[in-house]
């Protein structure tokens, strides 16, 4: 069943024969397959996989879709023990201890650059159910451009509405830029501060404003994610009670965007041989098309002759400290 809000099909008007033959390279992306999601959001389609087709018809639908219990009671156990002992430890950053400013919440800890800090969180960017989501809503080689954990504690007010594309001044629709994930470590509810969601809010134009009485709390339990697309007005919860309310968010964007975080400065290269694949690709030690080289290589060649040369240079350094000792 074809989604009722796939309303248009964008896109260049055919081809003639002679600009079939001509010597032009064209890329998918500028192909007649994009489409248009009510006034909000356009996108081009990529592969849909069968197991998850009905999610997608809801995404595409709702503009956001709960995966309830999707990750292991180990993994979500393993996954608080590991914030417990990051929280604790003065060099886990800015806004391990407390936001630094509204949009972040004053009394929300958040840990940035944990894929440097911790393997634990690993898993939770590359569940196979949300690759294939990403697949069908991203193009071929998205990439990861947020990753950190959200412990929003007692007390703490809810945040702005927002859209995670905000930064961008593009008119919707718009293009869609990423997707966002928010993943409950503790069972969310419209008390303890649960991602509050507009449903529908990517079809709306730049005229509609959204207000706090259309949003929905997404009640999940432990281990779940609410995964939406980046045109979804939306905004953390309230915590209005005595626990705090702890998740990781991991949002990911098309291959061609700067991302939030730079994970190939923040992450730690004696590191990277222990981080999955297909990690690492989406932090950016990747190529897209043309895009992403590091003189001519691959980002990850490029780390290694990077470290050649920084071994090189403390080596050269510590025979001239050797040499003025004479």
């Amino acid at each position: 069943m074809v989604c009722p809000y796939v309303l248009v099909k964008l896109g260049m008007s055919k081809l003639t024969p002679q600009q079939q033959h001509a010597e032009t390279f064209l890329r998918p992306s500028q192909g007649p397959q994009r489409v248009q999601i009510g006034k909000g959001t356009t996108f081009l389609p990529g592969k849909k996989d069968p197991s998850v087709a009905h999610l997608i018809d809801h995404v595409l639908e709702h503009g956001y879709v709960i995966l309830p219990n999707i990750f292991t009671e180990a993994q979500v156990s393993a996954a608080k023990k590991e914030l417990a002992r990051l929280e604790a430890l003065e060099s886990s950053g800015p806004a391990s201890q407390g936001g630094r400013n509204r949009f972040e919440g004053f009394e929300t800890k958040r840990i940035y650059a944990l894929v440097d800090k911790s393997r634990v969180y690993d898993c939770f960017a590359i569940h196979d159910t949300v690759m294939k989501l990403n697949d069908y809503f991203l193009q071929p080689n998205f990439l990861m451009t947020s990753f950190h954990t959200v412990n929003i504690g007692p007390g703490s007010k809810a945040q702005e509405i927002h859209t995670d594309d905000g930064l961008i001044a593009l008119p919707r629709p718009r293009p869609l830029m990423g997707i966002g994930t928010m993943v409950s470590f503790d069972d969310f509810t419209a008390e303890n501060g649960a991602t509050s969601l507009i449903p529908g809010s990517h079809l709306w134009d730049d005229d509609r404003r959204p207000t706090r009485e259309e949003m929905i709390p997404a009640v999940m339990p432990a281990g779940s994610m609410a995964y939406f697309l980046n045109t979804l007005w939306h905004s953390g919860g309230a915590n209005t009670s005595q626990k705090p309310r702890r998740s990781i968010t991991i949002q990911y964007c098309q291959p061609w965007l700067r991302t939030f975080e730079n994970f190939t400065i923040s992450m730690g290269w004696e590191d990277l041989d222990q981080v999955p694949k297909r990690l690492m690709q989406l932090m950016g030690f990747s190529t897209h098309d043309f895009m992403g080289y590091v003189d001519g290589k691959s980002p990850r060649a490029g780390v290694e002759m990077r470290k050649k040369r920084l071994i090189e240079w403390a080596l050269k350094e510590k025979e001239k400290e050797r040499q003025s000792k004479l």
